[in-house]
Protein backbone atom coordinates (compact mmCIF):
# COMPACT_ATOMS: atom_id res chain seq x y z
CA UNK A 1 0.00 0.00 0.00
CA UNK A 2 2.89 2.12 0.90
CA UNK A 3 4.32 1.44 -2.71
CA UNK A 4 1.16 2.21 -4.10
CA UNK A 5 0.90 5.29 -2.82
CA UNK A 6 4.54 6.78 -3.06
CA UNK A 7 3.98 5.67 -6.84
CA UNK A 8 1.06 8.25 -7.09
CA UNK A 9 3.03 10.39 -5.46
CA UNK A 10 5.63 10.66 -7.73
CA UNK A 11 3.60 10.08 -10.84
CA UNK A 12 1.54 13.33 -9.58
CA UNK A 13 4.64 15.09 -8.62
CA UNK A 14 6.45 14.65 -11.77
CA UNK A 15 2.94 15.75 -13.67
CA UNK A 16 3.15 18.75 -11.62
CA UNK A 17 6.75 19.78 -12.77
CA UNK A 18 6.37 18.58 -16.32
CA UNK A 19 3.47 21.14 -16.55
CA UNK A 20 5.23 24.19 -14.69
CA UNK A 21 8.31 23.52 -16.99
CA UNK A 22 5.86 24.00 -20.22
CA UNK A 23 4.13 26.90 -18.67
CA UNK A 24 7.30 28.61 -18.30
CA UNK A 25 9.40 27.79 -21.17
CA UNK A 26 6.70 28.06 -23.58
CA UNK A 27 4.47 31.24 -24.76
CA UNK A 28 1.23 29.59 -25.62
CA UNK A 29 0.98 27.49 -22.92
CA UNK A 30 -0.18 28.77 -18.75
CA UNK A 31 -1.40 27.21 -15.97
CA UNK A 32 -4.01 28.75 -14.00
CA UNK A 33 -3.27 28.58 -10.04
CA UNK A 34 -7.17 27.91 -9.41
CA UNK A 35 -7.56 24.98 -11.73
CA UNK A 36 -4.09 23.72 -11.80
CA UNK A 37 -4.21 20.87 -8.77
CA UNK A 38 -7.29 19.62 -11.42
CA UNK A 39 -5.41 19.56 -14.38
CA UNK A 40 -2.53 17.90 -12.69
CA UNK A 41 -4.85 15.10 -11.23
CA UNK A 42 -6.53 14.61 -14.76
CA UNK A 43 -3.32 14.80 -16.62
CA UNK A 44 -2.16 12.22 -14.31
CA UNK A 45 -4.71 9.81 -14.44
CA UNK A 46 -5.03 10.41 -18.48
CA UNK A 47 -1.23 9.65 -18.65
CA UNK A 48 -1.53 6.46 -16.43
CA UNK A 49 -4.72 5.15 -17.90
CA UNK A 50 -3.61 5.96 -22.13
CA UNK A 51 -0.46 4.43 -22.04
CA UNK A 52 -1.08 0.92 -21.91
CA UNK A 53 -3.91 1.29 -24.03
CA UNK A 54 -1.77 3.57 -26.80
CA UNK A 55 0.83 1.00 -26.50
CA UNK A 56 -1.46 -1.87 -26.98
CA UNK A 57 -3.13 -0.38 -29.74
CA UNK A 58 0.61 0.76 -31.77
CA UNK A 59 1.71 -2.70 -30.59
CA UNK A 60 -1.12 -4.58 -32.15
CA UNK A 61 -1.71 -2.61 -34.89
CA UNK A 62 1.14 -0.04 -35.76
CA UNK A 63 4.59 -1.51 -34.06
CA UNK A 64 6.61 1.37 -35.62
CA UNK A 65 5.22 4.05 -33.95
CA UNK A 66 5.93 1.98 -30.56
CA UNK A 67 8.73 4.62 -29.96
CA UNK A 68 6.20 7.43 -29.54
CA UNK A 69 3.93 5.95 -27.18
CA UNK A 70 5.45 8.45 -24.58
CA UNK A 71 4.41 11.35 -26.97
CA UNK A 72 1.38 10.30 -28.05
CA UNK A 73 0.23 9.56 -24.44
CA UNK A 74 1.63 12.80 -23.08
CA UNK A 75 -0.32 14.91 -26.06
CA UNK A 76 -3.91 12.78 -25.27
CA UNK A 77 -3.68 13.69 -21.44
CA UNK A 78 -2.76 17.61 -22.17
CA UNK A 79 -5.89 17.67 -24.65
CA UNK A 80 -7.94 15.99 -21.89
CA UNK A 81 -6.70 17.97 -19.39
CA UNK A 82 -6.99 21.25 -21.38
CA UNK A 83 -10.65 20.63 -22.43
CA UNK A 84 -12.04 18.95 -19.19
CA UNK A 85 -10.58 21.56 -16.73
CA UNK A 86 -9.54 25.39 -16.77
CA UNK A 87 -6.31 25.09 -15.12
CA UNK A 88 -4.40 24.77 -18.67
CA UNK A 89 -4.89 26.25 -21.64
CA UNK A 90 -2.25 26.04 -24.52
CA UNK A 91 -2.40 28.05 -27.87
CA UNK A 92 -1.38 27.55 -31.30
CA UNK A 93 0.18 24.38 -33.00
CA UNK A 94 3.57 24.96 -32.38
CA UNK A 95 2.54 25.46 -28.51
CA UNK A 96 0.92 22.04 -28.75
CA UNK A 97 4.19 20.07 -29.93
CA UNK A 98 6.64 21.97 -28.24
CA UNK A 99 4.10 21.37 -24.66
CA UNK A 100 3.98 17.80 -25.69
CA UNK A 101 7.86 17.14 -26.24
CA UNK A 102 8.80 19.12 -22.79
CA UNK A 103 6.25 17.61 -20.99
CA UNK A 104 7.12 14.16 -22.28
CA UNK A 105 10.88 15.24 -21.36
CA UNK A 106 10.52 16.69 -17.91
CA UNK A 107 7.67 13.78 -16.58
CA UNK A 108 10.40 11.48 -17.80
CA UNK A 109 13.44 12.75 -16.17
CA UNK A 110 10.99 13.71 -12.66
CA UNK A 111 9.98 10.36 -12.57
CA UNK A 112 13.62 8.85 -12.13
CA UNK A 113 15.14 11.43 -9.96
CA UNK A 114 11.58 11.84 -7.42
CA UNK A 115 11.96 8.57 -5.90
CA UNK A 116 15.59 8.75 -5.42
CA UNK A 117 15.20 12.32 -3.56
CA UNK A 118 12.48 10.60 -1.44
CA UNK A 119 14.81 7.80 -0.68
CA UNK A 120 17.98 9.56 0.27
CA UNK A 121 15.11 11.80 2.12
CA UNK A 122 14.19 8.37 4.16
CA UNK A 123 17.39 7.41 4.71
CA UNK A 124 17.66 10.87 6.94
CA UNK A 125 21.15 13.05 6.44
CA UNK A 126 24.60 10.61 5.84
CA UNK A 127 27.32 11.16 8.36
Amino acid sequence: MVRLLLRAAVFLGSSAIGLLAAAWLIPGVSVSASGFIVAVVVFTVAQAILSPFIFKMASRYASAFLGGIGLVSTLVALILASVFTHGLSIRGPGSWIAATVVVWVVTAMATLVLPLLIIRNKAGPSR
